[in-house]
């Protein structure tokens, strides 16, 4: 075995992490065999610690290190609006803005058939039971504007409009700048589908 082999085998490591081609990889891995021991401990033992202490909220689904997680013990949120969401992600971009003052609901997810990913795959069962435990005025789907979020969204949609709540979905529309020969045709659809009245 050579001595190139242990690089070798990080670049091939963070080659698979998601958004991180070869050459990113390459340069990742270069860096971290010149930083300093202490960085380079510290990092592996954070990645260690993210595995061990996170998990999933049992009210909510999202991450957290202490259970149930901020968001679901915060007696400042609306108990009645929950916001459905597809990843953490999503939950902390949409609390990022400081606008939504209610609860969360992650489904670690969106349906897609052709990667296997069904409704048994997806904590959609544990938003049901949110629901069906009252207390919900209305339900936002904040899932993604893809194919696979918007058959999540109807999918929801379909089995919560029986429970007696008001579904919503988040408004998509053109932004500001763009034109519309570059616009992706999934955005362009909802842009028409919520388009206001002109009034003077």
């Amino acid at each position: 075995m050579n001595s190139a082999h242990p690089l070798q085998s990080l670049i091939e490591e963070l080659h698979r992490l998601p958004g991180i081609g070869e050459k990113s990889a390459t340069r990742l891995a270069f860096f971290l065999y010149r930083a300093p021991d202490a960085y380079v401990r510290s990092l592996s033992e954070q990645l260690v610690q993210v595995k061990e202490r996170v998990k999933l909220c049992s009210v909510c689904t999202n991450l957290t290190e202490k259970d149930p997680c901020f968001h679901c013990v915060d007696s400042r949120r609306l108990d009645d609006i929950l916001c459905v969401v597809e990843t953490p992600q999503d939950l902390f971009a949409i609390d990022r803005n400081r606008e939504f003052r209610g609860r969360y609901h992650v489904l670690h997810g969106a349906l897609s058939p052709l990667e296997g990913i069904g409704p048994e795959q997806l904590k959609i069962k544990e938003l049901v039971r949110r629901v069906d435990g009252g207390g919900i005025r209305e339900v936002i789907l904040a899932t993604n504007p893809t194919i696979e979020g918007e058959v999540t969204a109807l999918f929801l949609a379909k089995i919560l409009h029986p429970k007696g709540v008001k579904i919503s979905r988040l408004s998509l529309g053109i932004p500001m700048g763009a034109e519309l020969e570059y616009v992706d045709e999934v955005t362009l659809g909802r842009a028409l589908l919520n388009r206001t009245e002109v009034r003077n």
